[in-house]
């Protein structure tokens, strides 16, 4: 070996560990990003949602698999109860009773809740390494790199992947580009082995996010958009075949999905296209056998009946009900209006929300610029790969345009195409910034480097460089803000800025569930919105008659009905349901803004959805002037109802601003208009230090004759 060859192997291995540590560097920044929250308070759990994962995560470590997967939560939906093993998507649960299981192994005696707290950061650093690998398969190394960067301080995906958010996004968006590389792999190779990887990727998606529909229709489009660009061949056959076959058959032994992937309208896009798949495979069989007249009227012939036999067997399978009809939440992301004027329960929830344009910049910043250049790339130089980024890309930014939530699956994709672009202006632009048109050298060398750096001088690359670099920079310091700012706090510990710059903390809501623990009867009855479900079961350990699960439109239409009814009404249903005791959440005094006041009209149109609430009319509770006040020009309605009471009961006595006068509520700039009233069939049980959660106890029937 000469010495020639001996440097060029130690400067690729250079270049091999330069490029190790940039990605080690990259995943311990997507860690270490996350645990603001961590850091600022003790190790909790965010949001909702993730207080009812933790539950059932604690209770499938100390109970087994068996009794999780036949687990009947009577504490939940009261009277009716819940199944949990059939009713959840148990990935997230079963990954951290994994984990738990090892460390313990390995004698490492953690704490399960600091396992739910810390899983969302582990799985963005592998989220982070999946990304380079994607990305690479795509374009190049650079890009890898570059969108491995991004990813790991996105705010898009930061938003779900903070220290203490155990939700399911938290490893399904991992699960998801895991997916994707697998299935690019397939696509490249042909080989089985891809295949049935990508498939088993899939079925642990389908294990852990309800997402998993949005996958399922993306690789069949690709597939579908690889045959009409005369792209299909054995390669594209054997990936799908493979990934359908084993992948649906994987994710129907989930109880939750069942046979949902072959009986819904959801999924009935794969299932076309993996017939089209052995029916264009057959027909090259046929061409490849017979001449070319025969052929096309053979070929006319079996396209007529084919189509003719897939409607008449589709329209069968539509009317006798074997197929059933599109969800409404997937109705509401083709039309954005459906959901409000026929299922006011999905459009009540902000997630499932139109996304503003701010948004976009706040989660994404520089990447909505740099998005449609990585696309403009990808157009330039197409490839079976390219093809599938390009219509990941334009589906994910139209479904995170219509639901805010969706931001999480175009979080990636954004990264992906920014790497692109960046990668390859630096690769153009960065040839000539040491450009040897100063230097003395041969005037063919000299052309020939003007042509592969496009003639750019080097002051201008060199600028242009400076200006990307800038911009890079600037991302950095925007992720940090966002996350420190607004993803590092935890909803159920709220914190707000005092005048002098100093924070305060307010802990209303671990107030109020901690009272409720050691207050009340183990079998005491809590009737909230459902928003607080989750938590109240999570932490008060008490029964709850609705929670975050929202599958019963009926029973949440009910406790709608009672909130915005009178109270005599409303005594009725609370003795119909057994409920003992009524939360609410007012942030009148602290000027907490998502509190029940603010979901009032929600109750409303939710509770006037059903039969036994057509009484309730939402005009009924705006003033006459078409608007909705709470002062004394509000509608008669609103100011006697049960959620205007309790949320205002002693409150006209309480100064909250100087010069203002006594009741005046900050959230909604105004003077309460019914003040001095007293309660009937309910009496005040708790209210927390900054009256964030008020708590209310159900009066017993009055004895006979009195």
């Amino acid at each position: 070996m000469d010495t020639s060859t001996k440097l060029n192997g130690g400067l690729q291995k250079q270049e091999h560990l330069v490029k190790l540590g940039i990605l080690t560097i990259a995943a311990i920044l997507s860690f270490s990003t996350r645990l603001f929250s961590v850091l600022r308070f003790e190790s909790v759990i965010h949001e909702f949602d993730p207080y009812f994962n933790y539950r059932t995560t604690r209770f499938l470590t100390e109970e087994g698999f068996y009794n999780f997967h036949n687990w009947f939560d009577e504490r939940a939906w009261y009277p009716l109860g819940r199944i949990i093993g059939g009713t959840i998507y148990p990935g997230l649960m079963i990954t951290s009773g994994v984990l738990y299981r090892l460390m313990w192994l390995v004698n490492i005696t953690i704490d399960i809740r600091n396992v739910c707290v810390f899983l969302a950061p582990f799985f963005s650093s592998l989220t982070t390494i999946v990304t380079y690998l994607l990305t690479k398969e795509i374009h190049s190394v650079g890009a890898g790199l570059v969108a491995a960067a991004m990813i790991s301080i996105v705010p898009g995906y930061i938003s779900r992947s903070v220290a203490g958010s155990y939700d399911n996004e938290g490893i399904a968006i991992f699960c998801m580009l895991l997916t994707y590389y697998f299935w690019i792999k397939a696509v490249k190779t042909g080989a089985i082995l891809w295949s049935t990887m990508a498939a088993l990727a899939y079925f642990y998606m389908v294990s852990s996010w309800g997402g998993y529909v949005f996958l399922i229709n993306l690789i069949p489009l690709h597939v579908l958009a690889l045959m009409a660009t005369g792209r299909f061949s054995h390669r594209i056959y054997v990936a799908y075949s493979i990934l359908y076959c084993v992948g649906t058959i994987l994710s129907m032994q989930i109880s939750f999905v069942g046979f949902q992937p072959v009986q819904s309208s959801e999924h009935m896009l794969a299932l076309g296209v993996f017939g089209l798949c052995q029916i264009h495979s057959f027909v090259d069989y046929i061409r490849s056998k017979m001449s070319k007249e025969y052929f096309e009227i053979l070929f006319r012939a079996l396209v007529t009946t084919v189509l003719s036999i897939a409607t008449l067997v589709g329209i069968i399978l539509t009317i006798t009900g074997k197929v059933s009809p599109w969800t409404g939440r997937f109705y509401s992301l083709l039309d954005p209006s459906y959901a409000k004027n026929h299922i006011p329960i999905i459009a009540s929830v902000s997630e499932h929300q139109p996304t503003s344009w701010s948004s976009f910049y706040f989660d994404l910043q520089i990447l909505v610029f740099l998005f449609p250049a990585g696309l403009y790339f990808c157009f330039s130089k197409l490839s079976d790969a390219n093809i599938f980024i390009i219509l990941y890309g334009i589906t994910s930014i139209y479904f995170a345009g219509v639901m805010v939530r969706l931001m999480l699956v175009l979080a990636p994709v954004m990264c992906i195409l920014s790497g692109i672009t960046v990668s390859h202006l630096l690769t153009k632009y960065i040839k000539s910034v040491d450009s040897p048109a100063e230097k003395k050298i041969d005037p063919k060398k000299l052309r020939k480097f003007e042509q592969q750096s496009g003639g750019v001088k080097s002051e201008v690359a060199l600028a242009f460089v400076f200006v990307l670099t800038f911009l890079l920079i600037s991302y950095t310091f925007h992720c940090t803000w966002v996350t420190s700012e607004a993803y590092s706090s935890p909803s159920i510990v709220l914190s707000a800025r005092s005048h002098d710059g100093g924070r305060i903390i307010f802990d209303d809501f671990r107030e109020a569930y901690y009272w409720l623990k050691m207050n009340t009867p183990e079998d005491a009855r809590i009737m909230s919105w459902w928003d607080y479900g989750y938590q109240i079961t999570a932490m008060a350990n008490r029964t709850i008659l609705v929670d975050n699960n929202t599958w019963n439109n009926t029973h949440i239409s009910r406790v709608g009905q009672a909130m915005a009814s009178t109270e005599e009404k409303a005594y009725e249903i609370m003795r119909e349901l057994d409920v003992d005791y009524v939360l609410v959440i007012f942030g009148g005094l602290t000027g907490y803004s998502s509190d029940d006041i603010n979901k009032f009209l929600w109750m409303v149109r939710i509770g006037g959805s059903t039969d036994r609430g057509a009484h309730i009319k939402e005009t009924d509770y705006y003033a006459p002037s078409g608007d909705f006040r709470v002062d004394k020009e509000g509608s008669p309605t609103l100011l006697n109802c049960l959620m205007y009471k309790m949320c205002y009961y002693r409150f006209g006595q309480v100064y909250t601003e100087g010069g203002k006068p006594p009741g005046y509520d900050r959230v909604r700039a105004a003077e309460v208009g019914n003040k001095d009233f007293e309660l009937d069939v309910i009496e005040e049980a708790y209210t927390t230090e900054h009256w964030l959660v008020r708590i209310y106890k159900v009066k017993d029937l009055r004895n006979r004759g009195v």
